[in-house]
């Protein structure tokens, strides 16, 4: 059995409507076999899970308005390719309709992919193939309702 304590991590399906609801997914330019993903990424030292997922989008995606809708679930599963434990935070987050529809980013922060490139898009659900490391498990999680909801423009 192994006693080391799993790593900390947050993972976000930011969902935007926009004919119809669309998930917001990222390939690693020049790395295909990363796969399409979803942001996701440690939670730091005294951080708490809501603000860390909205980082962990903005360092990867540059998206600044993204809300938090609610808690999905959390799971315990090993790195696919370390096998060190994890444990992953899902969130449901709503991006503004008027996102881009793609666009390609310099990932910031700290994290292992500091520097790379992510080319980002909004997927349009249900998705036609699975994602890395099955992050669409739990996708449906997310209830139809606050899926479809269109998010109006504020003033």
């Amino acid at each position: 059995m192994n006693n080391e304590l799993p790593r900390i991590r947050v993972a976000a399906y930011v969902i935007r409507h926009q004919r119809g609801p669309q998930l917001l997914v990222f390939e690693h330019q020049g790395i295909p076999e990363a796969g399409t993903q979803i942001p996701a990424g440690g939670v730091r030292p005294g951080e708490t899970l809501s603000p860390a997922v909205q980082r962990e989008v903005l360092e990867e995606t540059g998206l600044t308005d993204t809300v938090v809708v609610n808690w999905l679930t959390t799971e315990d599963k090993p790195h696919p390719h370390s096998g060190q434990p994890r444990r992953t935070t899902y969130f449901h987050l709503r991006a503004p309709v008027t996102a881009p529809d793609s666009w390609s980013h310099h990932v910031g922060g700290d994290g292992y992919d500091a520097g790379l490139i992510f080319v980002c898009r909004f997927q349009p659900l249900p998705l036609d193939r699975p994602l890395a490391d099955q992050q669409d498990a739990w996708l449906g999680l997310i209830s139809p309702e606050l899926a479809t909801r269109e998010e109006l423009p504020r003033n």
